[in-house]
């Protein structure tokens, strides 16, 4: 996919079903955009030198923090500084758009999970 195609997040949430496996649809400076659907309870984990964001597409989902749990809702989002211990937790399907660096690790410190992944290229036609 060349870097001016037009990407419908519609079509491409439909080319996938699996929870917890972000589905990278495009990359820019260093960074990359991603599209996961959540269901459940993530695994407790952070990452030292990455920030993420995440913006609720569909549905919604609470971002829970050692200290406090942020409710997100579509069109909503929330930037996880660095180096901050979190969890997503949906009670029902969701569909977020990531943006993180090139190479992060889903799971950040918690790597033995069975969720652990960077990501998978998402093919799209044009």
């Amino acid at each position: 996919m060349s870097s001016s195609d037009r990407i419908n997040l519609a079509n491409a949430l439909d080319c996938f079903d699996d929870h917890w496996s972000p589905r990278i649809i495009a990359e820019l400076n260093g960074q990359q955009i991603k599209l996961a659907k959540f269901i459940g309870a993530f695994d407790w984990h952070s990452h030292a030198d990455e920030d993420e964001m995440f913006l609720v597409l569909e549905g919604s989902f609470v971002m829970e923090f050692r200290d406090k749990r942020v409710e997100l809702k579509a069109g909503e989002m929330l930037v996880v500084p660095r180096g901050v211990e979190h969890r997503p937790v949906a009670e029902e399907e969701c569909s977020v758009m990531l943006v993180e660096p090139v190479g992060l690790v889903n799971t950040g410190d918690a790597e033995t999970s069975e969720k652990t992944t960077t990501g998978i290229w998402l093919k799209l036609d044009s």
